[in-house]
Order: structure tokens, then sequence, then C-alpha cells
């Protein structure tokens, strides 16, 4: 790549650019592989975006139709159907995973977020949905619940690559690390090729941001009208320093020599949800090597449009952000407490988008055009 556009800047700077969105117009249009084109070198995908791909639109008509003849049941047209778009982007994908000797062009999909309390059933879901799609490039979502932990160990353990999501905890994420370094010592204990066994960790951002300054806006003072929109900051520059910590520790370093690929930081939820931010806020602010910053496409375009890259904005800045977690506790507003009901709130939204692309699938095999009816 050259440095033509703030993606390319990215790409230079060690970030790489993925798209969180996906589905069959992207991919039928050839608009995906004209944003691999751009720089895009990775997918993720979650419950809400599948259930707002199936409501526009009619592209999904087809395979519902043929479904609805089949007998298929609710839950396993939504398996084929989002299995089927996961697999043909994972294609699309696959020859930058092949130039990036498996680093990136990866695609995500999740397990059945009505799992996240159930490390058992969360595994088992994994398991299926990595036989189902059978490609090399996939990466498994699993939620970063305390029941995903040891669900992400096995996982990986048996080689399945994970995207472990909906982190938003110092905490939570110390634990996912060493969930991810349990299960690549396990999977090179069974002696397999630890190479292609892939890793990121979603560290979500704005929705930080979005929880604390209606908290600092109730305040009202000088100092916390100051402190708006720089929590959410502040609290991914420690998770990237809780994660230079791991990488500089004597367990990965075996594992490392041992061929092992690190887990990624992968910055989610990065797309701006208060106007007066610039829209490209949590991508120039979180640019340092090695880390993924996935992006909704109106993000995408806007850093694309306008970005101004000004080099790594993390590196260095652990204690700057400490002390400004502190000044927020000072105020009365704990973190802990804020991303632990985040975490809760993110599961209920998953849950709900889920039932949501149910219920649409389930309308969608109801009016499937019958067998030789006019389409």
């Amino acid at each position: 790549m050259t440095s033509s556009t703030p993606l390319h800047q990215l790409h230079d700077a060690g970030v790489a650019v993925w798209l969180d969105d996906l589905s069959r117009e992207l991919l039928r249009t050839g608009e995906l592989a004209r944003l691999v084109e751009r720089g895009v070198v990775g997918v993720t995908t979650n419950p809400t975006i599948f259930a707002s791909a199936l409501t526009k639109g009619n592209a999904y008509d087809e395979q519902l139709a043929e479904l609805a003849a089949a007998g298929a049941s609710v839950d396993e047209a939504v398996v084929q159907i989002t299995t089927d778009d996961v697999r043909e982007a994972c294609d699309v994908l696959r020859p930058v995973h092949d130039a990036t000797q498996g680093v990136d062009g990866r695609v995500s999909i999740e397990v059945d977020p009505r799992l996240a309390r159930d490390t058992e059933g969360t595994l088992a879901s994994a398991r299926t949905l990595w036989s189902t799609i059978d490609r090399p490039n996939l990466f498994i979502k699993i939620p970063a619940t305390v029941e995903g932990l040891p669900a992400i160990a096995a996982a990986l353990a048996e080689g399945i690559s994970v995207n472990v999501t909906l982190i938003f905890s110092l905490q939570r994420y110390h634990a996912v690390l060493d969930a991810f370094v349990e299960g690549l010592e396990r999977a090179r204990a069974a002696g397999l090729d630890l190479a292609p066994i892939g890793s990121v960790a979603s560290f979500f951002v704005s929705r930080v941001d979005a929880a604390i300054d209606p908290r600092l806006d109730a305040i009202g003072t000088a100092e916390a009208d100051e402190l708006r929109g720089k929590a959410a900051l502040a609290n991914a520059r420690l998770a990237y320093g809780v994660y230079q910590d791991v990488v500089a520790g004597e367990r990965w370093g075996a594992l490392a020599a041992a061929g092992a690929r690190p887990q990624r930081p992968l910055w989610a939820s990065t797309g701006v949800k208060d106007p007066r931010y610039p829209d490209t806020l949590y991508v120039e602010d979180l640019v340092v090597a090695g880390s993924v910053n996935t992006m909704p496409g109106k993000t995408l375009d806007a850093v694309e449009d306008h970005g101004v890259l000004r080099g790594d904005t993390v590196t260095g800045l652990q204690e700057a952000s400490a002390a400004l977690l502190d000044r927020l506790e000072a105020l009365g507003i704990s973190v802990d407490e804020v991303t632990e009901h985040l975490e809760v709130e993110g599961l209920e939204k998953f849950e709900a988008s889920w039932t949501e692309l149910l219920e649409t699938v389930e309308n969608g095999l109801r009016d499937a055009p019958t067998a030789g009816a006019d389409r």
C-alpha cells in the first residue's frame, strides 16, 4: 500500500482497518471487494448487523423461499443465512489472509448471544460455526463474560480462532489475555501448530463516553465539562498498556518462540455517538502499531475523506490516562461500575437484536413465495 489515503496511512502505522458491517448486498454488488482495494483487511459482524441486513431490500428472498420449501426451522434458517454470508466474505478476504500470512483477511461471526452465560453452550456453538463455515480466515466471536472465558480458552486450545468481544473493563481484559495464553498453552501441549490460531480482543470504546458524559453533565462543573469525551480514550490506552505487559511476559515469550501470534487489541464501537465530537475521534486518537480498528461504514468514509493522522497516539500515555480516570473517581464516577453496567447492557442489546433477527427470518419464511410461484 502507498500512503495516498488516511486508510493507507493507518496501514503504514501498523493499524489494521476492518469494516464493522456485512450484508449480502455488500457481497453481491462487489462493494466489499472494492473496500478491500481501498484498504479494508477484515470484517466483523454481530446480531445487530445481520438483523439490519435482513430488513433491507430483497437480497435474501430467494434463499428464504428455498429454506421455507425445505421446511427449515427459524433457527436453522438463521444459521444457514448468516454462515453463507460469512463464508462468502471469507472467500473475498482470502487473498488478504494469504498475503499477510494469516494475520488479517479475517471475518468474524458471533455465537448465539443467548449463550453468553453458558460456557458449554458457547463452546458447542463455536465448534459448530467453525466446522460449518470451514474457512481458515474465520474468527468466532465469543463475549468476554465470566462464563465465556473458559469457552475462549477451550476453543483456542482446539485450534479455533477467536475474536473476544464485548470487553469494557481493564480487569476483564486482564482475564481475557489470561484465557488467550492458557488456550494457546493447551494447544501447544496437544501438539497443534500455533501459527494459524488467530485472536483479537475487541475493546469497546465510544460506549464508555456515551455512559460517562451524561454523568459529567449532571455534575455541571468546569472540571466535569473538561473531562467530557476523554474517558473512553483513556480506558483504551490503559488497555493497550495491559496488552504490552502481557506480551513482555515470560509465558507469552515461550508461546511466541513456539510460533504463536499475539492477540491483537481491536478497537470496537468506534463510531462517534456525540455529534459534538469529531467523527474520526476514536480512530485518529487510537493509532498504535499492532492494533485493529473496526469501523462502521460511515466512520470508514469519514476517515478516508478527512482523517488526519498524527502518528502513534497511544504509546506512552498510560500514566496520563490513569490520572484522568482518577479524576473521574474523585468526581464520584466509578469507571468500574460504568463498565460493568455496559457489559450487561451490551448483552441485552445483542439478545434483542438476535430476537429481531429471528422474527425477521420467521416472517421471511412465512411470506416466502411457494415453489413455482412467480417471483
